[in-house]
């Protein structure tokens, strides 16, 4: 096992695979981020159905959410496993292109699945739900994920605690790796 000496290289605390498949499937709430014509950051919480591969999400097209999605679609999602039978401390964030989508083809599939969704697998409330989802300006978000950032926090508890095996950790990320070598090259040029 590998000797913990700070928290700095935290990407090395990834979801395995299963679960982050498993916390996109039982999370439904997430944070919806943009960015503004003056380049401002912004986020929503929304409602996400994960939904062959990708991360589907419902607003009224006028919102301010889908003309910036519209003129620049570079977005991310971030979601925690807080609230769900994963327990806290797990989160991701995915990277990716927002398509938006008006097609009756699109809202004919999606609608039915999101409102099942929403209401928690409850039939009669999707239904009535539903009556209200599908109204003339709603348009469907599609986020197509360029990469995913995941965290894990019960890896890093376990490797403050001495047990954490080698092979349960992830690769740390590139951009940290060099981070991480420039720091190491520049505390032993301080020496």
């Amino acid at each position: 096992m590998a000797e913990l000496k700070n928290y700095e290289k935290v990407s090395i605390y990834g979801l395995d695979p299963d679960q982050r498949e498993e916390l996109l499937s039982v999370q439904r709430e997430c944070v919806f981020n943009w960015c503004t014509k003056d380049n401002w950051p912004m986020g929503v919480i929304m409602t996400m159905l994960w939904y062959d591969g990708k991360a589907w999400l419902t607003a009224s097209g006028q919102r301010h959410r889908v003309s910036a999605v519209r003129r620049n679609s570079q977005v991310s999602v971030v979601l925690t496993s807080k609230g769900t039978s994963m327990g806290s401390n797990k989160t991701i964030t995915i990277k990716g292109r927002c398509v938006v989508h008006d097609s009756r083809e699109i809202k004919d599939w999606f609608y039915p699945k999101f409102a099942l969704r929403r209401c928690d697998n409850d039939a009669a409330a999707a239904e009535e739900f539903l009556k209200m989802l599908d109204s003339p300006m709603r348009v469907v978000l599609e986020v197509v994920p360029e990469k995913f950032i995941t965290y894990d926090g019960a890896k890093l508890e376990a490797h403050t605690q001495g047990t954490l095996e080698n092979n349960r950790m992830t690769e740390m990320s590139e951009s940290d790796g060099v981070r991480h070598a420039a720091q190491s090259t520049q505390e032993s040029a301080d020496k």
